[in-house]
């Protein structure tokens, strides 16, 4: 017995802490306790006929399905299908019971002792085992006053119906006594046969129980006093509150009703047969119990029948069919009570389709009240809508009244079970995901009975959002597993670390997407082995629902915590390739459940909108391919403005910038190859090609040699202006600093007009008057020299910058290379699937055209360094005063002396890769410097024949100094080569004026295509390409030829004016 009242408080909860909302309205002033017992009263008083209610002597015996198989005192029967040691319920699986049968319960036998009262008790009824002192109202507990293990010597009897019924009511004997006494008194009175046949609903019981109990038969006064409130309280309400009639406020006897009622509440009001409280009060109560609607005469009293009393009342009977030792548990004895529950019908008001309506509640309630262990009580309870509650739903002559009690009760039922559903990753686990499948069918009968175009409302019930119609159970399940699947994941992301808040956090957003995808992916496997399976009894494609679901979930927080990133890193892939394994799982799932479709899952897999993993991986890395570049293009911008080409350190003699630059493009590299996906050649390209225009922008700025400026003009003889103009610069030659291109050319002087020579120019006057003497021109002082004996340098600060320059390109050239082998040599690279467009020209490089860019500026910066050097710097020491007043007193030697310092200091400021160009190139220049000399060397310069040998002996000199300095940076094949023009040019100044002539005349009648007589000879063009066989070439050594043959031909011939 103590364990099954254990077991009854383990599984019973008070209504009050259950989300069950009560559909029938409330009582005010009435307990729960307080409806029992007056149920119990109402149907003890409808069955006062029945036997064992104190209505004959013959009761209706009770018996258990084994009674006729038990031995006595053993508690088993032993032709039962499970015998069980001890008096515990046993489940036999053929039902006799009828209501068990129609709702799929299972009979539950118990042993012997259960249902078996010792024979020897009273004739009313009750069990003599009993205690036969009255009991503390309300005090007691559900057994007391029902014996359940037999008095010893006693032989035993079955149960009557009214002693179950009051065991199951915990009324207790003293109770039960008080209320047989009232009946009896109540319809025997002084002519007890006349009054037998007095029907159940013609007694007012609550006045008949106040009239008939005194004081005396109670414990104290207390407890008649609290008994009394509540006969009155039941009369209010049953009489004033609801009462089954409307009811006129103004009318006298419910306001003297009221008054009594009022006083009751301080003290007990007299009861005796001359109070004038209580004639008051019977005249009140009957007066207001046998009203009619239409004023008529009427043979039923009304004051128990108004709602919602009756259906409290109804309801506290109906639930006594539930074991009290185990509420789980129907009696077997259902069929009976029931039927006895039955007589109150008419006292109540009660009818069939109601009844069927309460009876599916009860089986509902206690379903929820007992913790929802017994699944049996919600198949039972969907077995009552769907036939016999359905079925009355149906009838065209439904009443008002019980419209609205299915209304109400039907939406309590629905809205109970669509919380859960709606949320059915949190009411279900493992161990009772099966519920789902007695849980589902109950909503869907409920909105079938309803008849409704169900509008459901998208969201929690605290945001409002769009609304659709639903009109078909598969619809509606489809709403279930949407809402339930974004509930299940909103609290993934309530309880984790995934709120708005902490996705506006980089660092702490990518590493709550990782673990939001994970648990994503847990609740996807949860959904398709629990719950997709049963929910595709409602709906094919249930599990593709919940992936469709659950993608578009995971889809809008991935939205968001993109659409704060611009650039890719490691971080935003680890998150898109878990989103992307995800949607693997998703698709896989959707792909499985709608291969059985109609239309193959068409219509649900358009609701999947693609992450696009891949595309937002290749958009991301552009976007990061574009920031690494605009970087490398902001710092070529800077460079533009602010490089000032000075060496960034004496073991750096480099720009600043361009370490700036590879930085940049190794950074960029590295950080490429770290990023976490799979890198393509494609890939590769596209990052070797944007750094490849980014080196090729920023070689044109190495190579932009300096802004144009306009400078002075130098032309210094022994320390005065001469009188002459002897040549003008263009207006190219300067000191830069810029970022407009320079060429070699711009440095080399413009060429002077051709003038022929006289022996006795006014030029050669002024200098032998001026120097009576010879006088060796390298003892005087000259331009950009402080001291003859110790010459310094004449390498000027942009040229010096020139070498920088040079430096700088062959720095960008070797980190080409080394970002060249590591993009080749990329340990995670895979073959490009398309056919990329570098492919075409089978380039082995990554950097092809950026390394003949740089090659091209390295040559481009070379020529433009190597002939500043020596026609801007040196050009005081070269030009300007080699061979000036006469051969022999204007040698080469303090050129060589000048040279040889700015060949040590270029060796000293380029590095090791960059001086074999650069050597070339001022060889080749000063080779060029040595021809201008010769051939446009302007009017301070004449030549004998005899000045040949000089000559000749300097030019070697010259040859010798390249050939000597440095370790080889030129070699002497490459110096001969470079010379044979200026010697083939010096070999002419050693032959005659006549030779000369003729060979002139042939090659410019060979060059015009006209006879050697006859014809004037036509002016040869300046190429520009000096060379012994060039016309040109040979005019001009005849315009510097100082003797008469020549300037009497260049007369005749040319009619070339004398030098002034």
């Amino acid at each position: 017995m103590m364990a099954q009242d254990s077991r009854c408080d383990s599984f019973s909860i008070d209504p009050a802490d259950t989300d069950l909302s009560w559909p029938f309205g409330d009582l005010k002033g009435l307990d729960k306790d307080d409806i029992r017992e007056t149920a119990y009263e109402v149907f003890f008083t409808a069955c006062r006929s029945s036997p064992g209610f104190g209505g004959g002597r013959n009761a209706i015996n009770f018996y258990s399905n084994h009674h006729h198989q038990h031995h006595d005192g053993d508690g088993a029967g032993t032709g039962s299908p499970t015998g069980r040691m001890g008096g515990g319920p046993v489940v036999i699986m053929t039902p006799t019971s009828r209501i068990k049968r129609a709702l799929g319960l299972k009979m539950v036998k118990r042993s012997p002792t259960r249902r078996m009262s010792a024979v020897g008790s009273s004739g009313a009824g009750t069990a003599p085992g009993s205690p036969s002192g009255p009991q503390q109202h309300g005090g007691t507990s559900p057994a007391v006053g029902f014996a359940t293990v037999p008095i010893a010597g006693r032989p035993r009897r079955p149960l009557t119906s009214a002693e179950i019924m009051r065991a199951q009511m915990r009324v207790t004997e003293h109770s039960d006594n008080r209320l047989r006494k009232t009946l009896m008194r109540t319809l025997v009175g002084q002519v007890r046969t006349a009054t037998m046949g007095r029907r159940a609903e013609t007694i007012i019981l609550p006045l008949e129980l106040l009239r008939h109990l005194k004081p005396s038969e109670f414990n104290d006064s207390q407890e008649y006093h609290l008994w009394q409130r509540r006969q009155l309280k039941i009369l209010e309400v049953g009489l004033l509150v609801h009462p089954s009639i409307p009811l006129d406020k103004s009318n006298s006897n419910a306001v003297r009703l009221r008054e009594i009622i009022h006083a009751s509440e301080t003290k007990t009001i007299d009861t005796g047969k001359n109070s004038d409280t209580m004639r008051t009060l019977c005249n009140s109560v009957v007066s207001l119990s046998w009203r009619s609607a239409n004023g008529t005469p009427t043979d039923l009293c009304h004051w128990a029948d108004g709602f919602p009393l009756n259906i409290h009342l109804y309801i506290s009977l109906l639930q006594s069919i539930f074991d009290f030792r185990d509420e789980t548990l129907v009696l077997d004895e259902v069929d009976e009570l029931v039927e006895l529950i039955k007589k109150t019908w008419s006292a109540l008001g009660i009818n069939r389709p109601i009844h069927n309506l309460c009876f599916a509640w009860v089986l509902f309630q206690q379903y929820v009240l007992t913790s929802q262990v017994e699944p049996d009580l919600l198949s039972a309870t969907h077995a009552m809508l769907s036939t016999e509650v359905a079925n009355d739903a149906k009838k065209p002559d439904r009443e008002a009244m019980y419209v609205k009690l299915l209304s109400s009760m039907l939406a309590a039922m629905q809205g109970w079970a669509e919380r859960r559903l709606l949320h059915y990753h949190d009411y279900f686990q493992r161990g009772n995901v099966f519920l789902i499948e007695n849980l589902l069918p109950l909503a869907l009968s409920a909105s079938n009975i309803l008849g409704e175009d169900l509008t459901i409302t998208e969201g929690d019930g605290k945001y409002k959002g769009d609304t659709q119609i639903i009109d078909s159970s598969g619809d509606r399940v489809v709403h279930y597993i949407r809402a339930s699947v974004k509930n299940a994941f909103a609290k993934i992301i309530e309880t984790g670390s995934y709120k708005s808040t902490s996705l506006r956090v980089k660092d702490e957003a990518s590493e709550a997407l990782l673990q939001l995808a994970k648990e994503a992916e847990d609740l996807t496997l949860r959904e398709r082995e629990s719950f997709s399976p049963i929910l595709k009894r409602w709906n094919p494609i249930a599990a593709s629902v919940a992936a469709v679901t659950l993608h578009q979930c995971y889809g809008a927080v991935l939205k968001q915590y993109l659409a704060g990133m611009c650039s890719l890193n490691n971080e935003i892939v680890a998150v898109l390739q878990s989103a992307g394994k995800l949607e693997k799982v998703l698709v896989q799932m959707l792909v499985e459940d709608s291969a059985d479709c109609e239309d193959g899952g068409k219509t649900i897999v358009r609701e999947m909108i693609p992450y696009e993993v891949d595309s937002v991986i290749l958009k991301l890395m552009k976007q990061w391919f574009e920031e690494r570049l605009n970087r490398g293009k902001e710092c070529i911008s800077r460079a533009k403005d602010s490089e000032t080409w000075n060496p960034k350190s004496k073991l750096e003699p480099y720009a600043t910038s361009a370490v700036e630059l590879t930085e940049i493009a190794k950074e960029a590299v590295n950080d490429f190859f770290e990023i976490p996906v799979g890198i393509t050649d494609d890939l590769i390209y596209d990052i070797a090609e944007g750094f490849e225009k980014i080196f090729i922008d920023y070689t044109n700025l190495v190579a932009a040699c300096g802004k144009k400026v306009t400078p002075s003009l130098f032309s210094f003889l022994l320390g005065i202006v001469s009188l002459e103009v002897i040549f003008v610069y263009g207006s190219n030659c300067s000191e830069e600093k810029g970022s407009c291109s320079r060429s070699k050319k711009s440095y080399v002087p413009t060429l002077p007009p051709l003038t022929r020579c006289n022996r006795d120019s006014k030029f050669l006057k002024l200098w032998k008057k001026a120097a009576p003497c010879t006088i060796n021109t390298e003892d005087l002082p000259q331009f950009g020299v402080s001291d003859a004996h110790y010459p310094r340098p004449s390498t000027s600060r942009g040229t010096q910058r020139h070498y920088i320059r040079l430096n700088t390109l062959h720095y960008l050239l070797t980190h080409l290379h080394s970002l060249e082998k590591n993009l080749a040599l990329a340990p995670r690279t895979t073959s490009s699937r398309g056919y990329h467009r570098r492919h075409r020209i089978n380039s082995s490089s990554y950097f092809e055209l950026a390394l003949a860019s740089i090659q091209s500026a390295c040559q481009h910066v070379s020529e433009v360094a190597a002939y500043r050097l020596i026609f801007l710097d040196s050009n005081s020491v070269f030009y300007d005063s080699l061979y000036v007043a006469g051969v022999e007193n204007a040698r080469i030697r303090h050129v060589l002396r000048i040279l040889k310092q700015n060949l040590s200091l270029l060796t000293a400021i380029l590095i090791d890769r960059a001086q074999p160009l650069a050597m070339r190139e001022v060889m080749k220049a000063s080779f060029e410097a040595f021809l201008t000399v010769l051939l446009a060397g302007g009017c301070s310069r004449v030549f004998y024949r005899s000045d040949y040998p000089m000559i000749e002996e300097d030019f070697e000199n010259l040859k010798r100094t390249f050939c000597t300095c440095g370790e080889g940076l030129v070699n002497e094949e490459a110096v001969e080569k470079e010379a044979e023009i200026v010697e083939g040019v010096i070999a002419l100044m050693g032959d005659s004026t006549e030779q000369l002539m003729e060979d002139f005349s042939i090659l410019t009648c060979e060059a015009s295509g006209i006879g050697v007589s006859g014809h004037k000879l036509p002016m040869p063009p300046t190429t520009g390409r000096w060379n012994r066989a060039d016309p040109n070439t040979i005019l001009r050594v005849l315009c510097h030829r100082n003797d008469k043959a020549a300037n009497h031909f260049l007369k005749k011939t040319f009619q070339l004016a004398k030098r002034r």
